[in-house]
C-alpha cells in the first residue's frame, strides 16, 4: 500500500534534469475510462512500492462505478487529477520522480491517441512525455483480441473490437520505450520484470 501523503494536481514541483535517473523512485500509474479488468489491475497497483495515480476525466467517472471512491484513494495514495489544460502533473516526469509509467487498463481510445501522438488527457500526455524522456512505459491494451469478455458495472458483456482497434494495438508495440501487454497475466509479468530491473519487490500489503 502506498505511504505517501495525498497530493493534488494543482501543486507540483518544478525543476530538475532528465538525466538524474537515480532520483526516480516512484511508479506513475495512469487510469483511463476502461472498466476491463479495472479491479484486477488496481489490485496489482496496490501491491507496488511508491505508486501514484493519475486520472483522466473518464477515470473519475468510471472508478466510483466499480466501487472506488476517489476521496478514499487519496487517503492512501497520491492522486493527480486532470484539472489543468496543460496537464501540469506531467512536469514531475522532468523532475525525475518516476521510473515507470503504466496505463492500465487502457481504452481503445487511449491506445489510438498514443499511436498517433495525441496528448490531450493526463494518461496520454504522461505516455508521450515519458517516451521523450526515455522512461519505460507499460500499457495494458483492452481491445487486443477479436472477442473480449469484460465486466460492466452490472454484468459481463462480450465485445468485438474493430479491425482498427486491433491494428492500433499492433502499432503501439512499435512505439519507443513502450511495452504492450494484452492480459492480466502478462501485465503482472511485465510489472514483475520491471521490479527486478529496479531491484525492487512487491509489497506484502493489499487493498
Amino acid at each position: 500500500m502506498g505511504t505517501a501523503p495525498p497530493h493534488e494536481a494543482e501543486h507540483v514541483p518544478t525543476g530538475g534534469t532528465a538525466g538524474d535517473a537515480a532520483r526516480r523512485d516512484r511508479w506513475a500509474w495512469t487510469i483511463t475510462g476502461s472498466g476491463h479488468f479495472l479491479t484486477e489491475s488496481l489490485e496489482l497497483a496496490f501491491r507496488l512500492p511508491n505508486v501514484d495515480f493519475f486520472l483522466s476525466p473518464a477515470a473519475e467517472e468510471v472508478l466510483p462505478l466499480y466501487g472506488y471512491r476517489i476521496e478514499e484513494l487519496k487517503e492512501r495514495f497520491r492522486v493527480f487529477r486532470d484539472k489543468t489544460a496543460s496537464s501540469v502533473p506531467v512536469g514531475m516526469l522532468y523532475d525525475d520522480v518516476y521510473h515507470t509509467v503504466v496505463i492500465a487498463p487502457a481504452t481503445s481510445n487511449t491506445v489510438a491517441k498514443c499511436v498517433v501522438g495525441i496528448s490531450d488527457t493526463l494518461p496520454t500526455n504522461m505516455f508521450a512525455q515519458a517516451g521523450k524522456l526515455g522512461i519505460p512505459g507499460i500499457v495494458f491494451a483492452c481491445d487486443s483480441e477479436p472477442v473480449v469478455v469484460t465486466k460492466s458495472p452490472r454484468e459481463w458483456v462480450e465485445l468485438r473490437p474493430r479491425n482498427i482497434d486491433l491494428e492500433n494495438v499492433a502499432r503501439l508495440k512499435t512505439i519507443d520505450h513502450c511495452r504492450v501487454v494484452e492480459s492480466l497475466a502478462t501485465l503482472e509479468q511485465a510489472l514483475n520484470a520491471r521490479l527486478a530491473e529496479l531491484s525492487l519487490k512487491w509489497s506484502t500489503l493489499s487493498s
